[in-house]
């Protein structure tokens, strides 16, 4: 015949500690049930009841199968921590090798994007050149057709009406060019000389 008590009441009869009694029922070794959530164990009704008695010795048994449980938590523990470790080990690798080809592309696509700049660059850089150039051309020449200019010719004519001679009309327009007057104009590549039809009453 067996009886069915709770688990601190098979601790009692069996000499055990509670945590021996579920080892034994982990193990097979006790015959348990599970009712409105709590567990009941089976007791053989020819199983002497150890908490009627004086017997206070340890229980050696009891003591082994605590420590072989305890180090088998322990190993498990260990082999957790073994895997949390490589899977965590993984993971940074993995991280680390994703950044590498996060860089590598990033560094292709700005090489791309500057090759693309600088053939566009060569390809407009003339064109917007040539579009300056033509643009201060004609507005230079737009400003000295707006300007009216006189020839040496006429120049020397309108400085001897004033009583000059032609050594001080030739050091007027020397002295002029080298002061940069903005009235008198010489281009280097022509040897010409363009003279501002203006007021020239400081020369006389």
């Amino acid at each position: 015949m067996e009886r069915l008590v709770t688990t601190s009441q098979a601790a009692q009869i069996l000499g055990l500690s509670l945590q021996g009694v579920h080892y034994r029922i982990k193990n097979n070794q006790l015959k348990s049930i599970k009712k409105s959530g709590k567990t009941y164990v089976y007791i053989s009704e020819y199983v002497e009841d150890k908490s009627k008695t004086n017997d206070t010795q340890p229980q050696i048994v009891e003591i082994k199968e605590i420590i072989k449980a305890k180090d088998e938590q322990i190993n498990l523990l260990k082999k957790n921590i073994k895997w949390m470790r490589k899977q965590y080990n993984s993971e940074i690798n993995r991280l680390e090798r994703n950044q590498k080809k996060i860089i590598t592309v990033f560094n292709r696509e700005i090489e791309l994007l500057q090759s693309a700049f600088n053939e566009m660059r060569s390809i407009y850089k003339p064109q917007i050149e040539n579009k300056q150039e033509t643009k201060e051309k004609t507005s230079n020449e737009q400003k000295m057709s707006e300007v009216k200019y006189l020839t040496l010719q006429q120049f020397a004519k309108m400085m001897k009406a004033y009583g000059k001679n032609d050594l001080e009309i030739k050091t007027i327009i020397l002295t002029a060019i080298k002061s940069q007057d903005s009235r008198f104009l010489y281009n280097k590549k022509t040897k010409k000389i363009l003279i501002r039809d203006t007021d020239f009453r400081d020369f006389l």
